[in-house]
């Protein structure tokens, strides 16, 4: 017999916010926070009535993660209904020549700290790596575990890895099947990634960004590129493709310079085109003397946490005068942020700031984010984690 679940009861005005669908409970609005992550929780009103289902999260903030909006089991049958709706979504929406997406989006796709990205493999299997964000998220997959495993057979999947979050100390485990290690190809409107899907960051590419490389691969002709925080090498790689005269790529990590390379000859690209430094951006920026048509600044989140806002701002601003100081005239800047605590107004300002360190007006051509695999809720704002801005230098 199945137990019943655990009642726990708002303390905070939150009933409205909650019903047009923001899916997290912060613990210091619940009456008693003491639940076991990943145990199925009946939340109420603070008058008592039943409000919704979520899984207790285990955090140090987030308290729930809401699943129903209705009284109602949160089970095996509600995930693989969840999963088969997001991933019909990507089949009807998918690009053409492309073999890696984001599959399921957590929160996005009501599937709250699931997370799954698609690798078709160029002469290999098709494959899935599932990322659970915390110690919730991971101890309610193992309780439908066969349900999803069972539900990516059916379509064609040949295996499951599962990441959990680095905090757990944890590695990657096989859910079913078989992931290659090592290097992996996967294609992206017609243009080669490589990645590791055992030790990469993330799922093992960052798919957020794909709509961005295309714009850069449609921008790229003739310029001299600069891309910074290169990782892979994705945006230099689309530089390439784009006709880019020359492409300069850096990364402190070695191992990330030797992988956007590999990346770049992947492609078919003349080596002598592309240009590999394992440097901080930031100490490039202060030394390097090149004047470039095109820079790409797309760094790590600035801001893990609300309380490092302050910060990141300042960073930002930083690195934005930085890159706009070796734009030419007329040079164009792709900025990017994935710093959720960081929203759209205040990366904007940043940008307004740097323009103003640097001497530099710049023209706001194009705003961007994640793309259609990388839905958010509309009650959801803090789903709008990745901000994308397209300037241009005027003088």
């Amino acid at each position: 017999m199945t137990a019943s679940p655990r009642t726990v009861k708002l303390s905070k005005a939150l009933e409205r916010t909650l019903r047009s669908g923001h899916p997290w409970v912060y613990r210091d609005a619940l009456v008693d926070d003491r639940m076991e992550p990943g145990e199925e929780v009946r939340l109420l009103d603070r008058k008592g009535r039943p409000l919704g289902r979520g899984i207790a999260d285990g955090g140090d903030a987030i308290g729930l993660r809401l699943w129903l909006l209705r009284d109602g089991a949160i089970d095996a049958e509600l995930v693989e209904r969840r999963l088969r709706r997001a991933i019909g979504l990507r089949a009807a929406l998918r690009p053409a020549d492309t073999t890696a997406l984001r599959m399921v989006h957590g929160e996005g796709d009501g599937c709250p700290g699931f997370v799954m990205d698609e690798y078709g493999l160029i002469d290999g299997p098709k494959v899935a790596v599932l990322r659970l964000d915390g110690v919730g998220a991971a101890a309610f997959f193992e309780r439908v575990r066969d349900a999803v495993v069972g539900l990516l057979r059916d379509k064609g999947y040949e295996g499951l890895l599962v990441r959990r979050d680095r905090r757990s100390g944890e590695g990657p485990a096989l859910a079913f099947g078989d992931v290659p290690r090592g290097r992996v190809r996967v294609l992206e409107r017609g243009m080669v990634l490589v990645g590791d899907l055992w030790e990469g960051q993330k799922t093992g590419l960052f798919l957020d960004h794909r709509e961005s490389r295309f714009r850069v691969r449609e921008l790229a002709k003739g310029r001299r590129v600069l891309n910074l925080y290169s990782y892979t090498g994705g945006f230099s790689v689309a530089a390439g493709l784009g006709g880019a005269g020359t492409v300069t790529s850096v990364d402190v990590a070695p191992e990330a310079i030797a992988l956007a390379d590999e990346t770049w000859l992947a492609n078919d690209l003349p080596a002598d085109r592309h240009r590999g430094v394992a440097e901080d951006a930031r100490d490039f920026l202060a030394t390097d003397r090149g004047r470039y048509e095109l820079v790409i600044s797309d760094p790590p989140s600035f801001a893990p946490r609300e309380s490092a806002v302050p910060s990141a701002l300042a960073a930002y601003e930083g690195l934005h005068a930085s890159c706009l100081a070796r734009l030419v005239p007329g040079g164009l800047y792709l900025a990017g942020s994935c710093s959720s605590h960081v929203d759209a107004a205040m990366f904007h300002e940043t940008l307004a700031k740097a323009s103003a360190d640097a001497g530099r007006r710049i023209q706001i051509l194009e705003r961007n984010g994640a793309p259609f695999d990388h839905p958010r809720l509309a009650a959801f704002p803090e789903g709008d984690y990745l901000k994308v801005v397209l300037a241009r230098a005027l003088d």
